[in-house]
Parts: structure tokens; sequence; C-alpha cells
């Protein structure tokens, strides 16, 4: 199996060399050169997301040095539960894929785990990996907990001031070596724009020996089929119709991952991206031109995008795969499906979710009835406590895992968002430091 740009000036690579670089040379993002499909009848049922994981993943890591070990990655970044779970009594076609349980309360633990797996295995002779990852608040905290005490890795993570949760900032400064934390005085956009600059500088790119743990890292997003295709067969196998998936999304990861996962032959019916005020992804879907914008503050500050990364990867599928609807979601209409979601049924969305949960609501009651969907969970509502609790008129319990973050010091360098003052951040020794949270 071989990886190609979707810029298609790189050469064709094997997944373990896709994954360690990151992007790839030519500045575009990795994609496999083969149509792969699978029979789902064969796959492995049950809750234990690691067997279903090392069997949908095998066929991309076929003749790979890391094939050997796919079944002991599977186990170590899949070791808690994505549950299916009915958030509404009353409306039986409506389930959450609940993707909060790990150990920082957010659908990225999957794969950052399952990455910083692969990492540890595939080393590096010249020196340890330096992990760039740039974060609107969730993959930050999810890398920084995965590459804790590792040895044969450095992982910076950059996010932006003022434009994370109280507990998302506390998160992504309170990890151990080989991690550490830079405030970029700037939007996501702008901390993307440093990563994808750095690893264009080839000369830093070579000192750091850098690569990327954000989704623009094919090892990000292989796993996070995983969960799809295990919500997708349990719905199916139970219905015999593919479900929808309503995913929120900012950078576009988890949808596109939706649809690799579709384009495999596994009963996934339509996908609707839920959005925020961003609308960047809104105005293609209604105009067919992309044109990125500034980025948007809002309630759900993890996809708070203007310029998705992964737009690359959606616009080389092929039609219908790459079919997909979208629904922008305002912060005033995310308060009011939190309480109205609370006050009716008491289960509790966080700001993201609610974008997909709003977007179900618009479907109309025809299309609600024609099938079960399924709305992505992306993170669990404590982690938004300050927006949530307000709402909901309840004080949110952290589950044990967030509680134990809490307990933590943390800490977090500033810099400014040009590539001298990464380049500055890098070549220290973690300099003077402040506290975040």
């Amino acid at each position: 199996m071989r990886f190609v740009s979707t810029r298609g000036g790189a050469t064709a690579v094997p997944v373990s060399q896709a994954i360690r670089n990151g992007a790839a040379p030519d500045g575009g993002l990795y994609v496999s050169a083969e149509s792969i499909s699978v029979d789902p009848s064969t796959l492995p049922a049950g809750e234990d997301l690691a067997p279903l994981a090392s069997a949908l993943l095998a066929p991309f890591f076929g003749g790979d040095p890391l094939a050997a070990e796919l079944p002991a990655i599977c186990a170590e970044a899949f070791d808690f539960p994505a549950p299916v779970v009915r958030p509404d009594p009353a409306d039986a076609n409506l389930r959450a894929l609940e993707l909060f349980h790990g150990p920082t309360g957010a659908f990225k633990d999957f794969g950052a785990r399952f990455l910083l797996a692969c990492f540890d295995r595939l080393g590096d002779e010249a020196g340890p990996l330096t992990i760039l990852v740039a974060t609107s608040g969730d993959t930050g905290g999810a890398v920084g907990c995965a590459a804790e005490g590792r040895q044969g890795v450095a992982a910076i993570i950059l996010y932006p001031r003022g434009r994370v949760s109280a507990f998302q900032e506390h998160q992504l400064g309170c990890w151990h070596a080989p991690v550490r934390a830079l405030e970029v005085a700037g939007d996501f956009d702008d901390c993307q724009r440093l990563v994808k600059a750095a690893f264009a500088d080839s000369a830093l790119s070579r000192r750091h020996h850098l690569t990327s743990a954000n989704s623009i890292n094919v090892g990000r997003l292989l796993p996070q089929m995983v969960y799809v295709a295990k919500a997708a067969l349990e719905v199916h196998r139970e219905t015999g119709t593919a479900p929808g998936f309503v995913i929120p999304t900012g950078n576009l990861g988890h949808a596109v991952a939706a649809l690799w996962a579709r384009s495999l032959g596994l009963p996934v019916g339509p996908i609707l991206c839920a959005t925020n005020s961003n609308r960047t992804l809104l105005d293609w879907h209604l105009g067919g031109a992309y044109s990125p914008g500034p980025s948007l503050q809002t309630i759900a500050n993890a996809m708070d995008v203007g310029a998705p990364s992964n737009f690359e990867r959606l616009a080389q599928l092929p039609d219908p795969v790459a079919q997909v609807e979208v629904e922008r979601v305002e912060d005033e209409t995310i308060r009011a499906r939190i309480v109205a979601e609370f006050e009716r049924t008491g289960y509790v969305w966080c700001p993201h979710s609610a974008t997909a949960a709003e977007a179900y609501a618009r479907l109309g009651e025809d299309r609600r009835r024609e099938r079960v969907w399924i709305a992505a969970a992306t993170a669990h509502p404590y982690k938004f406590a300050d927006v949530v609790e307000p709402l909901v008129g309840e004080t949110l319990a952290p589950p044990p895992a967030l509680a134990a973050i809490l307990d933590r010091e943390a800490s977090a360098r500033p810099i400014a968002a040009d590539l001298a003052s990464l380049a500055e951040a890098l070549g220290d020794d973690g300099g003077a430091r402040t506290e975040a949270a």
C-alpha cells in the first residue's frame, strides 16, 4: 500500500513514511494511492474497538514495517469505549456516538494515542521526532497526554491566545516532558499556518526532525474511521439500514474519516457536517467555490477554523463518495439547543456536539424517520463548563480523568504568530514560561 500527495508532486510512500512525514514534501496531504474495500460481514462485532481497528486498518498497513505491530498499536490506542446511546428516549432515530470517554474527554484521544503509538515504534536514528500540533482546543490536550513520558518524541502544542475554554487552556499546559505548550498571539488558522510554515522551511524541519499530530497527518485520520465503522455496523445490524452521520466539523478531519469509511464499503449513509459560524464549508457547499476566510471566534471553539486543511482530501474524493451536506449553527442557536435538549431529556451536549443535535433537528420529520441518525458527541460537556453550566443551571461533575487533570499545574510560553518566534521556541530549552491556568 502506497500513499500519495493530494497535490501530486511528491513520491508515493508506504504508510509508515507518510505518518513519519506528517505532510507531504510538496505541501499536500497524504491519501491512499489505491482503492480499498472491505467486506463488513468479516469485521468483528462487539464493544471492544481494538479487534475491529486491527481488522479495518490492516489493508492500509499491508507490507509496511508497522504491519506486524498493528494489533499492539490498536490495543494501546483503543482501550476505552465509544458507546452509541439514545439521548432522547422518545426519539428512536437519534443516537449519540459518545467519543469523550478517553483520558482527555474528546474524540481526539483515539487518533492521538494511535499516532503516538506509531511514532514510538518508528523512531528516528537522527534524534527524537518533534511533533508540532496546532490546536483549537482539544487536539493539543489529547496529543500532550499521549506524548507525556515518551522517550522518542518531543511534542510542541500551539494554541490561540484567548480562544480556548478555561479547562482546555489548563489541559493544554499541564503535561510533563517531553511536552511544551506555546500560546500564540493569533487564532487557530495562525497556529495552523505556523505549523505548515515550519514544515516548508526545510532546514528547520530537518534540524528538529519535525512531524505533525494534526489531522493533516494520515495517522490521525485512519484510526478515526474505526469508531465510525463500529457505530455504523452496530446500527445497521439492528435496523438493516445504513445510518446517517451528523458530524461537528472545523478542520474537516472528522468528516473526511467518515467519508473514507463510506468509501471502504461500510454501511455509512448520508453525512451531514455541522459547522459553527465559520462559513467556509457552507459557502463551498452552496456555491461550489472553496474560499477560505478568517477564523471567527465562537463558543464551539474547537471548530473555529476558516481554512480547513482537510478540504484537500475532501476535494479529491470521487462522487458519490464525497457527497456531504452542511448546516451552519450560530452561537445563540447552540445555546438554545443545549437548553432545549437538557430540559426535555436531561442529556447534556457540549457546544460542539450541540451543533450536531441542531443539524439533526433541522432535517425535517420525513428525513429523520427514514433512518437512524448518529450525532457525534465529540467532547465531554465539562470541558466547556463555563458555557454549559449557566445554560443548564447545574454544576457539571468532571469524570475521573478530567478531575485528575485539574490537580496538575499548567503553564505555557507566549509567542508571536510568526515563524521566527516559533523557531526560537523550538531552539531553546523551554525559556520563560507563564502560568496558563
